[in-house]
């Protein structure tokens, strides 16, 4: 829960940017990766995280909201449409909010509450979703950049070799 305004933007700005990086890292070829014929490919997953930022919470225009169903045909378009749904929201919460905003209930994945309550479930729904990309961008064999640490190909750049947990 936060308790201002700030908390939030904090958290989003580092959250957004490490989900950024995995969005960045996809490719073209990678996008129809998945796991099994009955699991969502990678570019769906990675597309529904885009899609899945509740615009009407942040009063975000239409112009910011995408189609969820088609998926576009290339990485760069799914990891430039979240840049601008990052940068929006960024924006409209940096300009538009004070804590009070923190206190209003709003529908947010079909639950209406607090934004105090709400928003985390909007940055545990990127994480979330961000280790399942992980694990089909290795599947694709994509170089999967660190998020809170160094991912392997990273330790490796430095002469160390990851952990084994």
């Amino acid at each position: 829960m936060y308790n201002t305004i700030n908390e939030f933007i904090e958290e989003w700005r580092s959250e957004g940017a490490s989900t950024q990086k995995l969005l960045d890292a996809l490719t073209d070829s990678s996008l129809g990766q998945q796991v099994s014929p009955n699991d969502r490919t990678l570019g769906r997953i990675a597309w529904h995280v885009v899609t899945s930022i509740p615009v009407s919470v942040f009063g975000l225009t239409a112009e910011v909201a995408q189609d969820s169903v088609t998926i576009p045909s290339t990485a760069k378009e799914i990891a430039e449409s979240f840049q601008k749904i990052r940068t929006a929201v960024l924006d409209t919460v940096s300009t538009q909010w004070t804590d009070a905003s923190l206190n209003e209930v709003r529908s947010v994945f079909g639950m209406d509450m607090p934004l105090a309550v709400s928003l985390p479930l909007v940055i545990k729904h990127l994480i979330h979703h961000r280790g399942q990309m992980t694990v089909l961008m290795r599947q694709a064999g994509l170089k999967v950049p660190g998020v809170y640490g160094p991912a392997r190909e990273e330790w490796a750049a430095i002469g160390l070799e990851a952990p084994k947990v």
